[in-house]
């Protein structure tokens, strides 16, 4: 990392989120072809869910994007979950920073398919696509799963399905609602990504928004939030490595002063702390 740390950091990262079944797949394989035309070179990092009962994963994203594989511009690479909430995988910030020094020009990150709040996403990427179809929900459905509040881009895939008037219609009124975040007005956009339809129009959005962004200054704030974030996560995982050590006599000692009254869970986190640092 302190080899790559120089050459880091100007690949643009686009996030891709949204429920099971919406297309996450298949829209990003049609980002990936669109960006490829314009003679970028592209990385992804897709990831999959993995098992709470048996731990693997099935990595199954490089299938659907098999047409990429032999590109020289494009890689992709699939990582697991491993349990981490939020929709994405404790390394996917490392791998963004290899990705970048390794010269990819844009990043495209791909959730696993998430629930109502794990939109961890919005924090890791420069631009966030989130991503809907027909018959996956109401819009109030998407104004619970906070998607209205992280979306850069909102997309409905499928939309030569019956219902994608109404989805488009729900989402706009959703939006009207609300204030434009930093004076950026969330495009709704339509796409059919099996036939490639509509996604130039979600690039060209993309586009505009990074050209926002870098205007207000929020590209410079959001890389910045993103490395605080980074930081911070790898300093927390240092912290539970020391106190895995300490797991025994120095813990179950203050374990037992808590049951006994004498000390609250408070003040024996206060304690164990000032164990680690000292």
């Amino acid at each position: 990392m302190a080899l790559l740390a120089p050459r880091a950091g100007s690949a643009r990262v686009v996030g891709l989120t949204g429920s099971p079944g919406v297309g996450k797949s298949t829209s990003t394989s049609a980002l990936v072809g669109a960006y490829r035309r314009r003679g970028l070179r592209v990385g992804v990092l897709a990831v999959d869910p993995t098992s709470p009962f048996t731990g693997g994963a099935l990595l199954g994203d490089r299938v659907r994007m098999h047409e990429h594989a032999g590109d020289p511009g494009v890689f992709i690479r699939s990582m697991a979950s491993r349990g981490h909430l939020g929709g994405l995988s404790w390394a996917t910030p490392q791998a963004l920073r290899v990705l970048s020094a390794a010269g990819c020009d844009v990043v495209l990150v791909e959730t696993v398919g998430v629930g109502q709040a794990e939109v961890e996403v919005a924090s890791l990427a420069d631009t966030t696509l989130v991503l809907l179809a027909p018959g996956m929900g109401d819009g109030i459905q998407a104004a619970k799963a906070g998607i209205l509040e992280v979306a850069d881009v909102l997309v409905v895939n499928k939309a030569d399905r019956d219902g994608a008037d109404r989805v488009v219609r729900d989402l706009r009124h959703g939006l009207s609602l609300g204030h434009p975040r930093g004076g950026w007005e969330v495009p709704v956009l339509r796409t059919v990504a099996s036939r490639g339809e509509g996604v130039d129009e979600v690039v060209d959005a993309v586009e505009r928004h990074g050209a926002h962004l870098e205007a207000t200054g929020e590209l410079a704030a959001r890389r910045q939030h993103r490395a605080s974030q980074e930081v911070e996560a790898i300093a927390l995982d240092a912290l539970r490595a020391r106190m895995g050590s300490l797991r025994g006599a120095p813990l179950d000692e203050l374990a037992a002063q808590v049951v006994a009254g004498r000390l609250d869970p408070y003040a024996a986190a206060d304690a164990l702390v000032a164990g680690l640092t000292s």
